[in-house]
C-alpha cells in the first residue's frame, strides 16, 4: 500500500485496509475475465438508452426531431461497430488468459506425476518429464506470462492502477488525480485555479503555498491540509476559489462542503455543530459540521460569513485548527486532516475599498489585519495558516469574467443544439454596464440575464431560434444588442462578427 493510498484511507489501520484493497482488486480483475468487462458494459448500456430514444423519436413528425433521429442513427452504427471490436477484443484476450490457467494446471499435474515417478522408481517417465515435459510447459508458461503486457481490456494481476480504481470507490477521489505525479500536479496548480478565476495572484499564491507545503510534508500532519480566512468585499471571488480548490483537489466542485455561519450566531445554535448531548432533541441526527465531514473526509469546507458566527463558535474551531480532529455528540473522533478549511469574511471590506489604488499589498493586508484582530481573539487567528486580503475587481477583469460566465450559457445552448457566439463589441459593452466597484462580479452577473438571457428566452419561447440554429450577438450604441440567427452551414459567417 503506497503513502498516498495510507493517506486517503486514514479511518482503517494497516495491515487490515491493504489485505482488503489487494482482494478486492484481485476480485474486480477476476469478475472482468469471467463477465463483460466494465468498459464493453458502459457501450452496451449506451446503445440500449439510444436505441431506446430512436424508437421515440421515429414517432415524431418535427424537422428538429428528424434531424436528431439522423444523428442518433450515425451514433448507434458508429457505437455498435466499437462494441463489436471490443468484444473481439475481449474474447481473443480471454482465451489467451485461459490458456495461460490451463498450462499452469497441466505443469502442476506433470510434477506431481514426476513425483510419483520418483517414488515406484520409473526413472524413464522421470527422464521424459524433467526433460521433455515439463520444460515445454515451463516455456510454453512464461510465453503466456509475457502476453498480457498487450492487453488492453483484461488483466490477471494487480498493479498500481488496480488499486487506485478500489480506493477510488471507497472514498470518491477520482482515479486520474491518484496516479498523477504529484509534483506536476501540484507545480501548476496556479495555472489550474486561474482556469476559472480571475484575478487575485496573491490570494491564489498564498493558497497553492499553504497546499504544497503539506503535500510535501513540511507541515504538521495532524492538522488540516490548509486553513485559510479569505477578507475581501461581495463578488471578488472568495466562494470562486473555494470552488476552483476544490475541482483541483478533488475533480469536482461538490466536493465543497458550505456552512452559512450565519445560522449560528445565537449561543444554543453553536451545539447544532458537533450534535446535541444524549437525551436532547436530535441527538441521533448528529453535528452539523461533523456529519458533513464525517461523509466527506476529502473536502473543502468553506466557512461562510465567519465573523457572524457566535464566540464560542470558535472555540470549537481552535480544535479543529489545532488539531485536526473533533467528538461529535455520538462520541465519534472525526478526522478533519484531509480537509482544507476556509473561512471567509467582509471585515475591512471599506477599507479594501479605500486602498484599492495602492500597489502594496502588504500595507493593504496590514491594515485590514488591524479590523480584523479587533474582532477575532489572537489564538483564533495565530492557528489560520494564511489569512489571504482580496482585491476589489477592475473593469479589465470584468471582461475576462463576462468570457467564463458566457461559456456556461453556451454549454447549456448545446444541449439543446444551438451554437453561441457573441461579439468583442457585445462582451466589452456588458463588462463595462456590469461593472460597480462596490458589488464586485454580482452585477455582471445580472446584467448576463437582462441583456443576453432574458431576451434569448422570449426568442426561443416565441420559436424564433430553433435546434440547429446558429445565434450570434453583437451591439453597436443606436441599436443595442442585436440577435443575429443563421443556419449551420453559414456559422463561419456568424464567427466572424
Amino acid at each position: 500500500l503506497s503513502p498516498r493510498h495510507d493517506r486517503y484511507i486514514s479511518d482503517r489501520q494497516l495491515p487490515d485496509k491493504a489485505i482488503d484493497l489487494v482482494d478486492e482488486a484481485a476480485s474486480r480483475i477476476r469478475i472482468e475475465i469471467d463477465s463483460k468487462p466494465d468498459a464493453l458494459d458502459r457501450l452496451e448500456r449506451r446503445l440500449i438508452q439510444l436505441k431506446i430514444e430512436r424508437e421515440a423519436l421515429k414517432k415524431e413528425k418535427d424537422e428538429a426531431s428528424k434531424r436528431r433521429l439522423d444523428k442518433l442513427m450515425q451514433d448507434i452504427s458508429e457505437l455498435e461497430r466499437e462494441y463489436s471490436d471490443l468484444e473481439q477484443v475481449w474474447n481473443a484476450e480471454k482465451s489467451t488468459l485461459q490458456g495461460g490457467a490451463q498450462i499452469k494446471e497441466a505443469l502442476e499435474a506433470a510434477r506431481l506425476e514426476m513425483e510419483a515417478a520418483r517414488r515406484v522408481g520409473d526413472l524413464s517417465k522421470m527422464s521424459e518429464l524433467q526433460y521433455g515435459r515439463i520444460p515445454e510447459l515451463e516455456k510454453q508458461l512464461q510465453n503466456s506470462d509475457d502476453a498480457p503486457e498487450s492487453l488492453t481490456l483484461l488483466r490477471n494481476k494487480v498493479t498500481e492502477e488496480e488499486i487506485a480504481e478500489v480506493v477510488s470507490l471507497w472514498t470518491g477521489i477520482p482515479v486520474a488525480k491518484m496516479l498523477e505525479g504529484e509534483r506536476d500536479k501540484l507545480l501548476r496548480m496556479e495555472e489550474a485555479i486561474h482556469d476559472r478565476l480571475v484575478g487575485q495572484d496573491e490570494a491564489v499564491t498564498a493558497v497553492s503555498n499553504a497546499i504544497r507545503r503539506s503535500r510535501a510534508g513540511l507541515s504538521d500532519p495532524n492538522r488540516p491540509n490548509g486553513s485559510f480566512l479569505f477578507l475581501g468585499p461581495t463578488g471578488v471571488g472568495k466562494t470562486e476559489l473555494c470552488k476552483a480548490l476544490a475541482e483541483f483537489l478533488f475533480d469536482s466542485t461538490d466536493a465543497m462542503v458550505r456552512i452559512d455561519m450565519s445560522e449560528f450566531m445565537e449561543k444554543h445554535s453553536v451545539a447544532r455543530l458537533i450534535g446535541a448531548p444524549p437525551g436532547y432533541v436530535g441527538y441521533e441526527e448528529g453535528g452539523y459540521l461533523t456529519e458533513a465531514v464525517r461523509r466527506k473526509p476529502y473536502s473543502v469546507l468553506l466557512l461562510d460569513e465567519v465573523e457572524k458566527a457566535h464566540p464560542d463558535v470558535f472555540n470549537i474551531l481552535l480544535q479543529v485548527l489545532d488539531d485536526g480532529r473533533l467528538t461529535d455528540g455520538h462520541g465519534r473522533t472525526v478526522d478533519f486532516r484531509n480537509t482544507v478549511i476556509v473561512m471567509t469574511s467582509n471585515l475591512g471590506s471599506q477599507l479594501i475599498q479605500d486602498l484599492a489604488g495602492e500597489d502594496n499589498y502588504d500595507a493593504i493586508k496590514s491594515a485590514v489585519m488591524g479590523v480584523v484582530s479587533q474582532h477575532f481573539r489572537p489564538e483564533f487567528i495565530n492557528r489560520v495558516d494564511e489569512v489571504v486580503v482580496f482585491h476589489p475587481l477592475v473593469q479589465a477583469q470584468l471582461r475576462a469574467i463576462a468570457d467564463i460566465q458566457l461559456a456556461g450559457l453556451n454549454t447549456r445552448l448545446k444541449e439543446r443544439d444551438i451554437e453561441f457566439k457573441i461579439s468583442p463589441a457585445a462582451l466589452d459593452h456588458l463588462a463595462e454596464v456590469g461593472f460597480d466597484p462596490v458589488y464586485g462580479a454580482r452585477p455582471l452577473k445580472r446584467a448576463i440575464q437582462n441583456y443576453i438571457e432574458n431576451p434569448l428566452a422570449q426568442r426561443l419561447l416565441a420559436g424564433e431560434f430553433a435546434a440547429g440554429d446558429a445565434i450570434a450577438v453583437n451591439y453597436d450604441e443606436t441599436q443595442g444588442f442585436q440577435f443575429v440567427t443563421m443556419a449551420k452551414e453559414q456559422q463561419a459567417k456568424v464567427s466572424s462578427l
